[in-house]
């Protein structure tokens, strides 16, 4: 079947997420048919290919029908699909949480499943209040968040969240947390460094911790990036102050570490470039190396034993139907084998100095504001008032092969850990190429087509 077969199929089936349909029906934001994948590329029905540039929405580590990955799923196939968790329990899920655990040095473990990012918020908000409940401190029960913080979609962290887009319409069904400034570097005054405004926002945050932490559950904080608010880039020195002002107010700290956590800040996890731990440690993404759902909540011995009780009201009765589902458990410890066999952080080191490098002609374009990098996710923001500005740019990076998706007037790059040197050299060139189109080229045309280069 042909691309136009399966979209008019899609537009008439499918409600595609994170869109307003009718941009994809008049064409605005074109809806591109995959066919296949393979390395850093997707393939459309008719062979055009898209190098996918943000990682399929974050998740896709080392590019598309890994062998290796492959392999390891076909094999857990043929051994066991699906269990239910509660009551049972098997190989992966076992040997996952061990591994996960040491990772962190076993600091934190007690892996507690999900399916995706927003249900591991969920489980450790929920946990966090549970926990002071258990402790006779109900009273507990309100939550700190970031200016510009995202941690879901569902109602329990969108209220934790602040990005008015996602948030607004169903403010009245939500449970508002209590929002404190984001160290977000670009709001550095003229003399301040990074870690100067991370200080800053620590001091509003204590500020706040010392009027009303006895009715504060937990701080939540997305480690080092801020992802939706558009690549909100901060210094580790927030973490570090956020961990002793919640130990000095008996507060929790949730690490939210969807997006940022397996190598994309440059360490294995975001909050060790601080040196502290987290009490909630939130993982998905790219944890089954984009291939199957599967998060996790891990956390300490001491919020773990605040469950363990006599009582069944004690113990966290959360649960879903597929969790710790094998196959995404297999998937999730072949991603941790790659990472140990084949020195992945240390590969991204050299490809991000070799990246960064070729994004200069982006980072000195004459409308670029604050290019900014940490690990593997680099950003800038465009100096543009044009509404239109954002589809315009998706269109004109597609006619050009490269899959990028702006957040608003901020155009970033989190490309899978597997491109080649020939292919970030395209990504590069290719992303001023269709900057310049976009910013330069008339009104949206509904239904260009996307294999013009123009």
């Amino acid at each position: 079947m042909s691309n136009r077969d399966w979209l008019d199929r899609s537009l008439k089936a499918v409600w595609h997420p994170c869109t307003q349909m009718k941009l994809h029906a008049t064409g605005v934001l074109p809806l591109v048919p995959v066919a296949r994948g393979q390395g850093a590329w997707l393939y459309d029905f008719e062979g055009r290919r898209y190098l996918d540039a943000i990682s399929s929405w974050w998740v896709n580590l080392f590019g598309h029908a890994h062998p290796r990955m492959n392999a390891a799923i076909r094999d857990q196939l043929d051994r066991l699909e699906q269990v239910i968790l509660a009551g049972f329990t098997h190989a992966p899920v076992v040997e996952l949480s061990e591994r996960l655990a040491a990772l962190t040095g076993n600091a934190l473990g007690h892996c507690f499943y999900a399916s995706d990012g927003s249900s591991a918020v969920e489980i450790a908000l929920k946990m966090s209040f549970h926990y002071w409940r258990n402790h006779g401190q109900a009273d507990k029960n309100h939550f700190l968040c970031l200016a510009g913080g995202y941690h879901g979609e569902t109602l329990g962290t969108l209220g934790v969240s602040d990005v008015a887009l996602y948030k607004e319409v169903y403010a009245p069904l939500l449970r508002q947390a209590i929002t404190v400034p984001s160290p977000d570097a670009r709001q550095a005054e003229t003399g301040e460094s990074a870690a100067d405004v991370a200080r800053r926002a620590a001091t509003a945050l204590e500020a706040t911790l010392a009027t009303r932490h006895e009715s504060i559950a937990a701080l939540i904080v997305e480690p080092l990036v801020q992802g939706a608010t558009g690549m909100a880039m901060h210094d580790p020195e927030y973490l570090r102050l956020a961990r002793a002002l919640c130990d000095r107010y008996r507060v929790h700290l949730i690490a939210d570490e969807i997006m940022v956590g397996f190598g994309r800040t440059g360490t294995l996890f975001a909050h060790e470039q601080a040196g502290v731990r987290p009490d909630f440690l939130c993982l998905s993404k790219g944890l089954t190396g984009g291939y199957l759902p599967l998060s996790t909540v891990m956390t300490t011995e001491d919020v773990f034993t605040g469950f363990y009780d006599d009582a069944v009201t004690q113990g966290f009765l959360h649960s879903h139907s597929y969790t710790g589902n094998p196959l995404a458990c297999r998937a999730a410890l072949a991603t941790l084998d790659i990472f140990a066999e084949d020195d992945v952080l240390a590969r991204n080191q050299r490809f991000a100095e070799r990246f960064t490098a070729l994004l200069a002609p982006l980072a000195h374009h004459p409308q670029a504001r604050h290019f900014r990098h940490r690990g593997m996710i680099w950003a800038v923001d465009i100096a543009t008032d044009d509404p239109d500005f954002r589809p315009r740019f998706y269109r004109k990076a597609l006619q050009r092969e490269i899959l990028l998706r702006p957040l608003g007037t901020t155009i970033y790059f989190m490309p899978p850990y597997i491109l080649d040197d020939d292919e970030a050299a395209l990504l590069a060139e290719r992303a001023v190429a269709a900057l310049d189109a976009a910013l330069q080229s008339s009104p949206l045309l509904v239904g260009e087509g996307l294999g013009v280069r123009a």
